[in-house]
């Protein structure tokens, strides 16, 4: 297992994309993304019958209409596969992600300015899906980090989908998850299929207002596709880590940290920006060492070899601006002055010291996992309460008020060539 290595960067040393080794075979992505249509379009045009057919070929499981939906049955057997640990765990992570989110809620949304009177109310939208990925692996804390912030935000239809195993069952841990987190509607339906049941609906699946929840690349791609037509979260997945370091941390710690990033899959991205060519060696040494020993070997050492990197800089300056580049998903910083150093930093999620490691922020510090990837974290902001709600500004003013502002009015409706704008305020002054 090698990762690349890129001994020392300049402005000039690395192509644009190299942050996006994704997107770097343009006719790859435009297969994939001619895949994910025809995927779509038989979804829109063949309903339910696509999802079966996609669900055996896919996850070789033999669903009909009346199984497509995982019954109440299903949902109460679930419990008895999962230890009382793991119902423990899952409690615990949905008490640390309500409790963050509902601080988000707690800010000042009123005011008034001379007689016009503003307040902002919040209005939860009718319904969201919730993609939560599986097949490789299952993931309940993706139903949590998706669902908890929808009901707080007191959205009333929740969908929850996930790709089943090849007997047609969801993960025990995914049903127990959503049943913790008051879901009912769990469907056996995954990749770009799903989000397009989602997006337009089937004889099954009723659609939503909004698509939510990382996954592969062929979800991420399904979901910009629909985002014509139905709103979605943001562009999550595949997921990646950078961590920047200087003289001061521990390379076995990153390497471990890059190695739990790999884990995810094969197109999982793991990088290391430092100031310290020693560092970057002892990196390497500790990657191999680690990779090649532990559990999932073969796939953690895949993704290092086509999606890791380690990069040298001759500078602090540098470090910041090549990670600002990537605008990683997750941003591990281990610097002698990292809290100075995130606030010049771009990134869906920062995470400050060697005791912050990114799993810490996917179980247990109430932050939400569901970030952009891609560099999109330039644009977008982690999944929230406010991503399941409308936000309307009412207004009120009082003649007062609207007198007061009625000369500044005039003369930009003047300026905009608008006059039927201002005579509607000077009418009710005459």
């Amino acid at each position: 297992m090698q990762t690349r290595i890129v001994k020392q960067w300049t402005n000039q040393t690395l192509p644009l994309d190299w942050f996006k080794p994704q997107q770097a075979d343009q006719k790859a992505a435009e297969s994939l993304e001619e895949t994910v249509k025809t995927i779509i379009s038989q979804v829109c045009k063949d309903g339910d019958k696509a999802l079966i057919e996609f669900a055996e070929k896919f996850d070789k499981a033999k669903l009909t209409p009346q199984t497509l939906r995982a019954s109440a049955e299903e949902i109460k057997a679930a419990y008895s596969k999962v230890t009382q640990q793991q119902i423990d765990a899952l409690l615990f992570m949905k008490q640390r992600v309500e409790t963050y989110q509902k601080r988000q809620l707690q800010t000042e949304n009123q005011m008034d300015i001379d007689g016009v009177a503003i307040k902002t109310v919040l209005y939860p939208l009718e319904s969201v899906g919730c993609y939560v990925p599986g097949g490789q692996a299952a993931y309940p804390s993706t139903v949590v980090m998706t669902v908890v912030p929808a009901k707080i935000a007191g959205v009333k239809r929740i969908v929850v989908c996930s790709p089943s195993d090849a007997e047609g069952n969801v993960n025990a841990l995914v049903l127990v998850a959503s049943d913790i987190c008051g879901v009912t509607e769990v469907y056996k339906v995954g990749g770009a299929q799903a989000i397009a049941a989602l997006a337009y609906g089937t004889q099954t699946i009723k659609k939503v207002r909004k698509i939510v929840g990382p996954g592969s690349k062929y979800v991420t791609v399904a979901k910009v596709l629909v985002s014509t037509d139905v709103a979605i979260d943001m562009p999550a997945g595949p997921s990646e880590v950078l961590i920047l370091a200087d003289e001061t941390a521990d390379p076995r710690l990153i390497a471990f940290d890059m190695v739990s990033q790999a884990e995810h899959g094969t197109d999982s991205v793991a990088g290391l920006i430092t100031t310290s060519k020693q560092i970057a060696e002892r990196v390497q040494q500790n990657l191999v060492e680690i990779a090649s020993s532990t559990e999932r070997s073969e796939k953690i050492s895949l993704s290092l070899k086509k999606y890791g990197f380690i990069i040298t800089c001759d500078s602090i300056e540098e470090m910041v601006e090549l990670s600002n580049q990537f605008a990683p998903e997750h941003l591990e910083v281990i610097t002698k002055d990292a809290k100075d150093l995130s606030e010049k930093l771009i990134a869906g999620l920062i995470l400050l010291g060697p005791y912050s490691p990114v799993p810490l922020s996917d179980y247990a510090s109430g932050t939400n996992h569901v970030l952009p990837t891609g560099t999109f974290a330039q644009s977008f902001s982690a999944l929230g309460v406010f991503d399941f709600s409308r936000r309307v500004s009412i207004v009120e003013c009082s003649k007062t008020g609207l007198e007061k502002v009625k000369s500044k009015v005039k003369i930009l409706t003047d300026t905009e060539n608008l006059p039927n704008h201002y005579k509607a305020i000077n009418a009710r002054f005459q």
